[in-house]
């Protein structure tokens, strides 16, 4: 590993922390630009998969994690009369695989702690402007910072920074949004699965186990409800009478989840971009998480991804050091993996989340049997958990991984894994 080095990481979100975390490990210095004054979590929950949960045991978090997530061995999506529409269970690959769900301040919590006060956190600092060439940034108030040996842009999906590397060629908001908050899950029969509830493509109702967070002992669901970005405002303006009826007659099973939802105000909005780029880096800069990747959450794996860029470029900087050899490394190996996810989440979102009708009925019809495919099925499977690499390739996941996944959580004074 080449000598220590000054690196700007812009961002704390989820790819930010792990990056902070990652580094500072390995001795190099770094700064941490945060535009939010106080920096937390943005969102309700999310569901990590195999290939995220490895890269949290390679950190020694996995123990962390599971003291707080909720194990999800099952995706079941279906229709008000009752059509199942998908039905894809982990073991499918690997009895010992399935999902945590959890919220995200959960896990923004656990980075943070595991960040150890490594690395300098600049809150309240929007970086505008960065000089691939020198390694140097320009903030809203005009300042520089600087300057750094590589400057790391992992500012989400909306990126102010993405356009500067030069490669984009696809960089949209997606029409359709969603509403979100947490729920308690109290006597919720479905503790282990993902549940969701389609209407054609126009509506689409979802439930998801996220365990608990620190401070509050409570486990709690990840609702979801799906619109037009453009209807937000009509949402919020017809009331919340409107809504809940049409919400509990859709999911009758769920009513008494419902029940706690008295307020607009307890929902946050989330809208979705899809971007695409063709380089990663430029000089001294590369981007990593969302603003390398944006793409819809219909494969849930923006978390996921995030953590495997971290991982990805702390390896890649150990073995070619921080030049162009490095982040041509990083690139590489991250865009074999992100591209097939792109597609399918590309194609994937008119059949749940548009207009489209037809496309919906042909859904529910094919969808179904084609998961039960014995090609298809082994595809869908590894799309799901995260490990699909390319079009024909398979994420390893180490079997130490695996055992370690398969038992109960180890105390919480966890060693290192080998090479961490």
């Amino acid at each position: 590993m080449e000598p220590r080095k000054r690196i700007a990481v812009i961002g704390y979100g989820t790819a930010g922390q792990a990056l902070a975390i990652l580094l500072s490990r390995d001795e190099h210095h770094v700064d941490i630009f945060e535009r939010a004054p106080m920096p937390g979590p943005v969102g309700a929950g999310f569901l990590l998969q195999p290939s995220g949960l490895q890269v949290l045991w390679k950190m020694g978090l996995l123990d962390a994690v599971r003291a707080h997530a909720a194990p999800v061995h099952r995706l079941h999506g279906d229709t008000p009369c009752g059509r199942a529409v998908m039905d894809m269970g982990y073991e499918g690959l690997d009895e010992r695989l399935h999902g945590l769900g959890m919220q995200r301040g959960a896990l923004f919590a656990l980075l943070h702690d595991a960040r150890e006060g490594r690395g300098d956190l600049h809150a309240g600092v929007t970086i505008v402007a960065v000089d691939h060439e020198r390694g140097v940034l320009k903030d809203s108030e005009g300042r520089q910072h600087g300057p750094y040996d590589l400057v790391i842009a992992a500012d989400g999906s909306a990126s102010a920074l993405r356009g500067q590397v030069g490669g984009t060629v696809l960089d949209r908001v997606y029409p359709w949004g969603a509403l979100w908050c947490l729920l308690p899950a109290q006597d919720w029969p479905h503790a282990s699965e993902l549940r969701q509830r389609y209407v054609a493509a126009r509506k689409m109702i979802g439930l998801l186990p996220v365990g608990t967070r620190p401070g509050d002992p409570t486990p709690r669901l990840s609702f979801f409800w799906s619109l037009p970005c453009t209807d937000f405002a009509r949402w919020e303006a017809d009331g919340m009478q409107p809504w809940l009826e049409e919400l509990h007659a859709l999911w009758p099973e769920a009513a008494s989840r419902f029940a706690h939802l008295v307020d607009a105000r307890q929902l946050a909005r989330a809208s979705y971009r899809d971007a695409v780029v063709t380089r990663w880096h430029r000089g001294r800069m590369v981007l990593a998480g969302d603003a390398a990747h944006a793409m819809s959450p219909q494969l849930g794996q923006g978390v996921n991804m995030a953590l495997l860029d971290a991982l990805a470029l702390r390896d890649a900087l150990r073995t070619y050091g921080s030049g162009e050899a490095a982040l041509q490394a990083y690139q590489a190996q991250r865009r074999a993996h992100v591209g097939v996810y792109h597609h399918w989440s590309r194609w994937l979102t008119p059949l749940f989340q548009s207009d489209r009708d037809t496309w919906s009925k042909a859904r529910d019809v094919l969808l179904g049997p084609m998961g039960r495919m014995p090609g298809g099925r082994g595809h869908m499977l590894r799309v799901l958990s995260g490990t699909q690499h390319g079009w024909l390739g398979t994420l390893p996941l180490e079997p130490d991984f695996l055992t370690a996944l398969a038992q109960p959580a180890a105390p919480m004074s966890v060693a290192l894994p080998a090479g961490a």
